[in-house]
């Protein structure tokens, strides 16, 4: 077979590298960055910020390491969930697969509630749950056409998100040197109050949910590896370039919020979930003095959450597709189209969106949060599955007597590395809102948990059903 041909599960190799450079590059780029970054830096303070942003950065690093170890030699659009199966066992995979599903099902819900919120920006008086209902249809159109369509509509919205971000940069870097928008603070912010940490450990702990939230999408790349036209060349390449977006886009944004925003401002978030389309973005701009900053600067949160939604959505299609080919989904749908699109699988995930409606009947910022909470564990948990599978690899591929030097890309830190992403996950699991646990606030524990209890009924539901089946045998290195 050859690298552009059709892959072995039945999907088109439309995927050109500067759409896996971008799809890498903008995957983790969205609300998490532009909107919930404030709320981080008012709770923990900047400092307990950048070391939360940090930390999970690091972690995210060696996780990206290990997914393209394995995704650049079996690029499946399966991905972690097909890696789950065959290296750790079916019931694993089939649980780490329903789990990623139900990540960015109900994340494509979350950035449709984030789209009416944006929107109540320019158009106040229009209800949210219209806003959702349109850009939902935009979305799922935009999935319909094509592979090539989805990696050509996210190629430039992720531009847009990338050259907002070096923008910032540059700004924020000349306003903190006193270049631009008037005196500078210096590093006054840093040391006021109870800053640099706010709270302490505890505080930096509580914000690992919202910095982890706001990564999620860098694992796209492995999802999208199964219709890469040259995978082996493409996704080691892509990998790569995951440091330079945390430690420049991530690290550097956070640093210049905290410098130039004290942490008690209440732009950041701090005074109401109804403040949620006040931007720290926009309001570094504006107190750069551009007059047209906050409306430029919420068209590009839109395209951001646009962005992200369209991602979740071709993901979460591709997983499913991949579970219907495996027998880990009903039949239906594993089908495709003419233009190899699983069209089934997409429309059963845009029905997901729907609970974008939420907005109408329990508020936009309540729907935001409770969505943003449930949402995040899941995806904590689809990159343990990549950590442990990653181990489970490494060892099978020795077991098997082949070369390390054959891998198209080697994850330079192994074992430490997905045991290190690992160890810091299961903290982050656990203790990601202790304050509710300990004040007894239930609905708060339930949205921020709910994610790990149905991933464990998924698992042993799964072992309870097939437990009498024998387990069919596959060569995970014909996979391709």
């Amino acid at each position: 077979m050859t690298e552009t041909a059709p892959s072995t599960d039945g999907l088109k190799r439309g995927l050109k590298a500067r759409h896996m450079q971008m799809i890498a590059i903008g995957g983790s780029i969205g609300t998490g960055l532009f909107v919930a970054s404030g709320g981080t830096i008012a709770q923990a303070g900047p400092g307990g910020s950048l070391l939360a942003y940090g930390l999970i950065g690091l972690m995210v690093l060696l996780l990206m390491q290990s997914l393209g170890e394995m995704s650049a030699r079996l690029p499946v659009a399966g991905s972690f969930q097909t890696y789950a199966s065959v290296f750790v066992n079916r019931h694993f995979g089939f649980a780490i697969g329903w789990n990623y599903w139900f990540n960015w099902a109900i994340t494509v819900a979350a950035e449709l509630v984030a789209a009416g919120i944006v929107m109540s920006y320019w158009l106040p008086d229009v209800p949210g749950w219209i806003w959702a209902g349109i850009f939902l249809l935009v979305l799922t159109a935009l999935n319909a056409l094509s592979t090539k369509a989805f990696g050509e509509s996210e190629y430039w919205l992720a531009m847009i998100k990338v050259i907002t971000v070096i923008v910032f940069l540059v700004c924020g870097v000349a306003m903190v040197l006193g270049i631009m928008g008037g005196s500078s603070p210096g590093f006054s912010n840093w040391s006021s109050g109870d800053a640099p940490f706010v709270g302490g450990w505890l505080s930096v702990i509580s914000v690992f949910m919202i910095a982890g939230f706001s990564f999620q999408g860098t694992e796209l790349v492995g999802v999208a590896a199964g219709e890469a036209e040259n995978p082996r060349r493409d996704i080691p390449k892509a990998i790569k370039a995951v440091f330079w977006r945390i430690m420049l886009f991530y690290v550097g944004a956070i640093f210049i919020i905290g410098t130039l925003l004290p942490y008690t401002d209440p732009t950041l978030l701090a005074s109401g979930e109804s403040d949620i389309a006040s931007s720290p973005f926009t309001m570094v701009f504006e107190r750069a003095g551009i007059a047209f900053a906050a409306a430029l600067m919420n068209a590009v949160i839109l395209s951001a959450i646009l962005s992200a939604g369209n991602s979740g959505l071709y993901a979460s299609a591709r997983m499913l597709y991949s579970m219907a080919r495996d027998g880990k989904a009903p039949k239906i749908f594993g089908r495709l189209n003419r233009r190899g699109v699983p069209v089934p699988a997409m429309l059963l995930t845009a029905s997901v969106g729907l609970f974008g409606f939420l907005t109408a009947l329990i508020g936009q910022g309540s729907a935001y949060t409770w969505l943003l909470n449930v949402s995040g564990l899941s995806g904590f948990i689809a990159w343990v599955g990549i950590a442990v599978s990653h181990y489970k690899f490494r060892k099978a591929y020795i077991a098997s007597g082949q070369d390390l030097a054959q891998l198209p890309y080697r994850a330079p830190l192994f074992p430490l590395g997905p045991i290190l992403a690992f160890v810091i996950l299961i903290v982050v699991i656990a203790g990601q809102n202790y304050e509710a646990v300990l004040q007894g606030r239930v609905l708060e524990v339930l949205s921020s948990y709910i994610g790990l209890p149905i991933f464990l009924l998924l698992w042993a539901g799964h072992w309870w059903k097939t437990r009498k089946q024998p387990e069919v045998k596959v060569d995970p290195w014909s996979l391709r």
